[in-house]
């Protein structure tokens, strides 16, 4: 099973930054993700201390159900 992080790679580089590239491109960046995760906790706990962008939240949880579904 992939990685929420290598999930959320696909949404890097495109040539309009949506708020999913933001988010991507923001996990990409930061050097303390949990990049191996597949758990929901973990990740979940990751962005609730380091909120990158307003709704990013939100955004987390639609496209965690969209990993769990597509894994």
């Amino acid at each position: 099973m992939k990685s929420f992080y290598q999930y959320m790679l696909r949404y890097r580089g495109a040539r309009t930054a949506g708020d999913e590239s933001k988010l991507a491109e923001w996990m990409f960046e930061s050097h303390d993700f949990p990049i191996h995760s597949t758990d929901f906790d973990e990740v979940s706990s990751y962005f609730e201390w380091n909120n990158p962008f307003p709704g990013s939240l939100q955004l987390f949880d639609k496209l965690w159900q969209e990993y769990k579904r597509d894994s």
